[in-house]
């Protein structure tokens, strides 16, 4: 055996460099935590005090079918495991099937520039293991193996704790992702607060209506499941406490649906914010044309009254005359000015 820090992984005879990625982890509460190889799994061995957890890491189009046929054997699945367990996508559901149930969800990833994907994730929950089966790298369970080291006290966990807290860990996922979209919908109104509105806005504003609705589109088929895990009816025989945790976790994922909502009413904010901008930067360019229009209309007056055609003292003084009018006219646009940039209409 070796020690959880060491990392260890195993890949499957024959399937490199197609093969999945296999990490095998053993929490005991009573010793320390290790990592095993694929030969030494034996859930009959296990204690009430110790937990195994499977992961099984793939990049292909499909899990690697000899490994999955493997772990089904040493785990004691069945016959109808491997079928259920090759179906690997990003449609969340629920299977009970008796000593063990499947839990498929759909994580959330956020790319950049708030282009969010879904990442399938199986979970399969017995009596003493949980084996989670995904496409590539999943970023919260890296996090947990990360963060635990040797000697924790994980192994006094249920399999059915640690898949709700497995769970937990998705949901909170969708959270961190609204938070990211938070961020730039704040970016983007500060922005139109701060400057010239410019169309570009509407391509942002486009971005964010897309990106909420993405995170809608992947969260929102999983209230069947975490709804159903819920029910007292799901696996009656467990202990009380799974079934309390899995009702706080129904509770968490309402919350994070509440939150996805609330980021789709925040681009219609920022929309609303955008054409009142839009609206306000029209009513000063109209402004602008009402005032200069009023100016030339001014000045028009006085040069019709200059060209009036009859005799006046005024007339007579030839080019002291014009460039005294040009003057006045002149003084009459800047003082107006002025006063226009003093009363702030432009």
């Amino acid at each position: 055996m070796a020690a959880l820090g060491d990392n260890v992984e195993t890949h499957a005879p024959g399937d490199t460099p197609d093969g999945a990625c296999v990490r095998i982890l053993l929490f005991d509460a009573d010793g320390d935590d290790c990592a095993l190889r694929e030969d030494e799994i034996d859930p009959d061995a296990l204690t009430e005090r110790q937990l195994l957890w499977v992961d099984v890491e793939d990049d292909d189009a499909e899990v690697a079918e000899d490994v999955l046929r493997r772990l089904s054997r040493r785990l004691g699945l069945g016959a109808d495991a491997l079928r259920l367990l090759r179906e690997l996508d990003s449609r969340p559901r629920l299977h009970n099937v008796g000593d063990w149930f499947l839990v498929h969800v759909a994580t959330v990833e956020h790319e950049g520039k708030l282009r969010f994907t879904g990442r399938g994730l199986s979970i399969v929950c017995g009596r003493g293991f949980v084996v989670t089966l995904h496409h590539g790298k999943v970023e919260f369970l890296d996090q947990l193996r990360s963060r635990e080291h040797a000697e924790t006290q994980l192994g006094t966990l249920s399999a059915e704790s640690f898949t709700a807290s497995l769970l937990d860990w998705q949901v909170d996922a969708y959270l961190h992702a609204v938070t990211d979209f938070e961020t730039a919908v704040d970016r983007l109104e500060v922005a139109i607060l701060t400057s010239r509105i410019q169309r570009e806005s509407l391509p942002d504003l486009a971005r964010l209506r897309r990106g909420a609705s993405r995170l809608r589109r992947l969260l929102a088929p999983h209230r069947h499941v975490f709804g159903a895990l819920a029910r007292p009816d799901f696996r009656p025989g467990d202990d009380s406490a799974a079934h309390h945790q899995f009702r706080a976790l129904e509770q968490h994922f309402e919350r994070a649906m509440d939150a996805v909502e609330n980021a789709r009413e925040l681009v219609v904010g920022s929309f609303e914010l955008f054409a009142t901008r839009t609206a306000q930067r029209t009513n000063d360019t109209m402004r602008v044309l009402t005032f200069v229009t009023v100016l030339l209309g001014t000045l028009a007056v006085v040069a019709g009254a200059l060209g009036m055609n009859f005799k006046a003292p005024f007339f007579d003084t030839g080019a002291e005359g014009f460039w005294a009018a040009i003057g006045v006219m002149g003084a009459i646009a800047v003082l107006s000015t002025l006063f226009a940039r003093w009363r702030r209409w432009f």
